[in-house]
């Protein structure tokens, strides 16, 4: 989010790309775990069940191994490039939209928020299938039905039809509008609040602290939803039959009633040690590559 000049799209895809997989790389065994916690109904008893982050992780390097940590990450990796690529470009072509639309010179919070949520629904149309693939891939029950991500998309079109894949777009279209308001919003608000930038160190300082905080109100905001969503997208089409957890609201609230207000903050931890830090690297990362970009391009 360099205040220069905006690079063209292709640059702010490239750079958006370089910032999710390096992020993903570093935080992925959080993301694991998180889901574990989340697809977990009533309370962990024995080795099938958790009792929180640590026993979760416990857990898996115990009775399934280390790299399990690591068990459907190239969904993941093929998946934030372009993820991420779309959330940063679209939120730069949001933001000079609004501010065309609106006659507005600079970003206010307002803007930073309605730019964010718009840069989150286009986002969440790219992710829905490799969200669904990592969900399945990460599930203990489905450590031995699946050889890989080929495999587990093959598996899910044959039984459930191609639009399975798109399985919880609406709870996905929630989670992302939410998690990037929040993220890009607090982004501006905190950037005003920091000292000013002196140098390349203290950008990168204040690109880590309100990346950080973004990523963490982000994730305070969309935690219900990804709940939902891991359900949804966990759960597959049978025909002749209604699933449990469809629609995002009505399964928020079979949820609560089922499980309490906590059930629906199950993952948070992992979550928000994961996005909280991790959307300081998106940041910094997402930064330093434009910075990158702009020299080459003046130096060419």
């Amino acid at each position: 989010m360099a205040s220069d000049k905006p690079l063209p799209f292709v640059y702010q895809f490239g750079a958006g790309a370089v910032a999710g997989v390096s992020e993903i790389l570093v935080m992925y065994p959080l993301d694991v775990v998180k889901t574990r916690v989340q697809l977990q109904t009533g309370k962990g008893v024995g080795d099938e069940g958790y009792n929180g982050m640590m026993d979760c992780f416990r857990k898996i390097i115990k009775n399934e191994g280390p790299s399990r940590l690591y068990r459907g990450i190239t969904a993941p990796i093929l998946m934030e490039a372009p993820k991420r690529a779309t959330k940063f470009a679209a939120n730069e072509s949001w933001g000079n939209f609004y501010r065309n639309l609106f006659g507005i010179a600079k970003m206010d919070q307002k803007l930073s928020i309605l730019t964010g949520a718009s840069a989150g629904a286009t986002e969440a149309f790219v992710v829905v299938p490799f969200e669904l693939v990592k969900i399945r891939m990460q599930d203990r029950a489905s450590a031995g039905k699946y050889t890989g991500i080929i495999d587990c998309v093959t598996k899910t079109i044959k039984a459930e039809g191609p639009l399975a894949l798109y399985n919880g777009l609406e709870s996905t279209l929630w989670r992302h509008i939410l998690w990037n308001s929040g993220y890009f919003g607090c982004i501006h608000q905190a950037k005003a609040l920091l000292p000013t930038a002196d140098g390349k160190s203290q950008q990168i300082r204040n690109d880590l602290i309100s990346g950080s905080i973004g990523g963490t109100v982000g994730t305070i905001l969309n935690t219900p939803m990804d709940v939902v969503k891991s359900r949804i997208q966990n759960s597959p089409k049978i025909a002749g039959s209604i699933p449990k957890y469809n629609w995002a609201w009505p399964a928020l609230s079979t949820v609560f009633r089922e499980e309490g207000f906590g059930a629906l903050y199950k993952g948070f931890v992992p979550k928000v040690l994961r996005l909280g830090p991790g959307g300081g690297i998106l940041l910094v990362v997402f930064t330093g590559v434009m910075d990158f970009f702009r020299k080459m391009r003046n130096e060419a």
